[in-house]
């Protein structure tokens, strides 16, 4: 297949173009393993690329998508061969490489993992990098020594994609999940998912104070900004937070004061350049992990021409759980 069907932003001098169209292989950047794509899924920062909102495109044209499901079809790396199945989350594709939406896609082989047998590719990308984030941030809350008996733990976005999947594997691990969300709506999505308690993003999106009431041992954030501030603001002695997003801004206008005088840990998660062994653990933990009726629950399917439309949805917060791509 010399000519390939893909979603190409441009950059001109009235400003960037996107656009469903034919690529041609051969302008595929280099890489080691040729991929055709069967799936992927459309994520917070794949909004932002394709709306052009903030600058996550490097590189023109670019095919944007930061994460696939597909098959391998030519190899020369040594750990893989065609016909293997396999999964891509970040490492700057559709960024500074060319990544998802297309039917083929040519990358690192170190950058893969092993489709897990108990995921179809649609499955995987259900998940996507949201839910492998979530799955990066519960990890590193139970390295902090963090678990249900230390008492709830907050989720905030908890409507969105990384926040639907956490909510259902906190839920399915034993903790008391308190979910924050601004869309009332989704109280019994919500709910359906696992979640304990519902709470209105409203009360974390307030001016923080230095310490507040302690709430929570734990929490996922998704969303930066004030509404992290206040989470760590109202975490309980000896708790963490896991930062991984910022929906609501990359500002922190909060104090030292729950890193002081209650021990507070923020703990990065970083999904993009996560070492490969920590990706296989995530990926592994998934699989046996998660409910598949509930992450059945949590996902739509869109196909590679609904692509730009559904764009700005995602970034304007319309967009419930999870958004899979069918791209071939």
């Amino acid at each position: 297949m010399g000519r390939f069907k893909a979603v190409v932003i441009e950059k001109g001098e009235d400003g960037q173009r996107v656009a469903l169209t034919t690529f041609d292989e051969a302008d595929l950047m280099e890489g080691d393993v040729t991929v055709r794509v069967t799936h992927s899924t459309l994520n917070y920062k794949d909004g932002l690329a394709i709306t052009g909102t903030l600058p996550v495109v490097r590189r023109w044209p670019m095919i944007p998508g930061i994460d696939f499901a597909g098959v391998v079809e030519q190899s020369s790396h040594p750990d893989w061969k065609p016909g293997d199945a396999v999964v891509l989350n970040g490492w700057g594709t559709g960024e500074t490489h060319l990544g998802a939406y297309a039917e083929k896609a040519r990358v690192r082989g170190d950058w893969l993992v092993p489709l897990p047998a108990s995921f179809t590719p649609q499955q995987a990308m259900a998940i996507g990098t949201a839910g492998y984030t979530a799955m990066l941030s519960i990890l590193a809350l139970e390295r902090h020594g963090l678990a249900p008996e230390r008492g709830p733990v907050l989720v905030t976005g908890a409507s969105g994609g990384v926040g639907s999947v956490a909510v259902a594997l906190l839920a399915a691990g034993g903790w008391h999940v308190i979910a924050a969300t601004g869309r009332a709506a989704e109280a019994d999505y919500l709910r359906g998912l696992g979640a304990a308690e519902i709470i209105d993003r409203a009360e974390l999106s307030k001016p923080a104070k230095p310490l507040a009431k302690e709430r929570w041992a734990a929490a996922i954030d998704t969303v930066g900004s004030t509404t992290l501030a206040n989470a760590l603001a109202m975490t309980r002695h000896g708790g963490a937070v896991a930062a991984c997003g910022n929906a609501g801004g990359m500002d922190l206008p909060g104090s030292v004061a729950p890193f002081i005088l209650r021990g507070i840990a923020l703990l990065g998660i970083d999904s993009v350049m996560a070492p490969l062994p920590l990706r296989r653990e995530a990926w592994n933990r998934l699989a046996r992990d998660l409910d598949p009726g509930k992450l059945a629950a949590m996902t739509t399917t869109i196909g590679l021409e609904d692509v730009i439309a559904t764009a700005p949805e995602i970034l304007a917060g319309r967009v419930r759980g999870r958004v899979v791509v069918a791209v071939s």
